[in-house]
């Protein structure tokens, strides 16, 4: 990374005006790490192409090595082997999660199924982050938790659990997480029964959901969707063997297209169509809303930004929240009011990233009006200064956007990107070198 200082800054330098960018991004960590899941409970030998190589998802890697799988990895190919059979073992295994949050729910569900003793630890960052409405409906089922420190955090032991009945129905609260959902049905082939799964709370953003019920019917196993809120996957699937090949991640296009929008440029990530099954897709149509010229050619979405400033505009981003901190960041090249609401719950993701949103931008002298789901941000001039990204990889990500269409602003720590995007500022510095 240029003009840093010991890995803890990056210095923003003004990105020029009305200049293409053309890129290609990592792999998808959701469908990466979904892939590697299901990879290994499938009977056989699974290719998984494209793999989004990170901290997120070697930390996965690892997990399922340390339960036992046989992976294989090769970096320079983006391409991971896995054995369908774990080793397993009579006593109980350490199994570390770290601040994933696909890892610390997925690995978690999959542990609770598997009929072993385990052991389970994570980052201090992981253990503040929702966990306990997928416990509370493991617990249900009878799985037994035994919590090191606090209920319902890390870490814990897992008991020994095998399913006993032909049939479980569990209520589960995914307001805090999708992920929670996710975990149970994607796990649930291991159950050796029926799964059935209904619905509690308001929240009703289910795209990472449709994501893995698709890939689950693409690796062998169908979850029935008895009702909006009802859920189940039978007993006696398997997941097959597969070559997988996984989407180039939508999220990390979604920088590249904003930076596009705020500087009069011309944005196309390769591979990335309007077919993706990623829900940050929708981020694109926010931004066509805003002003932008929107296409999708054969080398990738294309997005066109405005000559004169973007769109005021009221939008409900409970479906495709990882980019609230995208959109928060060119709000202030706006001629209007930007109001982002029905996103509570990223509250308790890497960060409060509602408060931390409102805390830079303020920082960075644009007016925000913080609200318990969402912000109004006002345009402004951006006054150049330090923004900090509280370990939150999408912040700094995000931030980076409004630093280089402004210039002189001071991204700190810019190395958590690592956790999804490794290269990131990598590529922001070549861009500006083109």
């Amino acid at each position: 990374m240029a003009d840093q200082n010991v890995k803890t800054r990056y210095k923003c330098k003004k990105f020029p005006r009305e200049k293409d960018i053309i890129v290609e991004v990592p792999g998808s960590k959701s469908i990466t790490n979904r892939a590697l899941l299901m990879g290994a409970l499938a009977d056989g030998k699974s290719t998984i192409k494209g793999v989004l190589f990170s901290d997120d998802s070697r930390v996965f890697m690892s997990a399922l090595m340390e339960i036992g799988y046989i992976v294989e990895i090769d970096e320079d190919n983006h391409t991971v082997t896995i054995e369908g059979k774990p080793t397993r073992s009579s006593e109980e295994v350490n199994v570390y999660v770290g601040s994933a949050g696909t890892a610390a729910r997925f690995i978690t569900a999959l542990l609770a199924f598997s009929g072993n003793a385990y052991y389970v630890e994570s980052s201090e960052q992981m253990r503040k982050r929702p966990m306990k409405a997928l416990l509370l409906a493991l617990e249900d089922m009878g799985v037994e938790f035994v919590y090191e420190k606090n209920e319902y955090e890390f870490p814990f032991h897992i008991r020994p659990f095998r399913a006993d009945k032909e049939s479980y129905e569990v209520d589960l609260n995914i307001d805090a997480s999708s992920q929670f959902l996710s975990a149970m049905l994607l796990s649930a082939p291991v159950l050796n029964a029926d799964l059935t799964i209904r619905l509690t709370g308001e929240r009703d953003a289910k795209s990472y959901v449709y994501i893995s019920t698709k890939m689950m019917k693409e690796f062998g196993a169908e979850v029935e969707q008895i009702d909006e809120n009802t859920y189940r996957v039978r007993k006696g699937q398997r997941y097959r063997e597969m070559v997988y090949q996984v989407e180039p991640d939508v999220s990390a296009a979604c920088y590249f297209y904003a930076l596009a929008a705020v500087t009069a440029g011309r944005a196309v990530v390769k591979n990335v169509h309007f077919d993706s099954t990623q829900g940050d897709i929708k981020f694109v149509n926010v931004l066509e809303k805003m002003g932008c010229e929107i296409s999708d050619g054969e080398l990738g979405i294309e997005v066109k930004g405005p000559e004169g400033k973007l769109k005021g505009l009221d939008i409900r981003m409970s479906d495709f929240s990882d980019q609230t901190m995208t959109l928060a960041a060119i709000a202030p090249f706006s001629d209007g009011v930007i109001s982002i609401s029905g996103v509570e719950h990223i509250r308790r993701q890497e960060s409060d990233r509602i408060n931390a949103i409102v805390s830079e931008l303020r920082r960075l002298g644009i007016k925000v009006d913080e609200r318990e789901d969402g912000m109004d941000i006002y345009p402004g001039e951006i006054v150049p200064t330090e923004v900090e990204t509280y370990d939150d990889h999408r912040m700094a990500m995000a931030f980076a956007v409004l630093g280089v269409a402004r210039g002189d602003v001071v991204i700190l720590n810019p190395e958590c990107c690592s956790k999804t995007f490794e290269n990131y500022f990598e590529i922001l510095d070549c861009l500006m070198k083109i």
